[in-house]
């Protein structure tokens, strides 16, 4: 046996049981996989179906203005917004004012697909919205919304 002191598994258990950094974890994992599984046929993520709505404004937004609203780095967006650049569903161009600045715009067939994700998105939501009482809903929804 190691002479090292361990953690207890009782630790173990009551992080598993309390800890609400991987709960929250552990719920946007299975969340993910959800609308994963729903958007597949559209051949989106759930997380590239945030990206494309995030772009859905009357105005191209900034890098920095969409990777604050999905609470991401600049760097990690360049990289996820590459593969619907690709795919010809977003476009990125240089912002008039400011030829150092990137905007970040929907092309017509992003919005064609974001169009037909909306319905797909609505559904899911309702169903696991369905799983909780609706109060339980809204108070997730204002929690998580505090913690940002």
């Amino acid at each position: 046996m190691s002479s090292r002191k361990s953690v207890p598994y009782e630790t173990t258990l009551h992080v598993r049981d309390h800890c609400l950094c991987l709960a929250t974890q552990r719920a946007a994992r299975a969340l993910a996989r959800r609308f994963d599984d729903a958007f597949r046929p559209l051949g989106i993520t759930s997380g590239q179906f945030s990206l494309l709505m995030s772009l859905n404004r009357e105005a191209p937004p900034s890098i920095t203005a969409v990777a604050s609203l999905l609470a991401m780095d600049r760097t990690t967006l360049t990289a996820n917004l590459k593969p619907l650049v690709k795919r010809g569903l977003a476009e990125i161009a240089v912002d008039p004012d400011d030829k150092r600045g990137r905007l970040l715009k929907l092309t017509a067939a992003g919005l064609a697909l974001l169009k037909s994700a909306v319905p797909i998105w609505r559904q899911t939501s309702s169903e696991v919205e369905g799983q909780l009482s609706e109060p339980d809903a809204e108070l997730m929804r204002a929690g998580l919304r505090a913690l940002l």
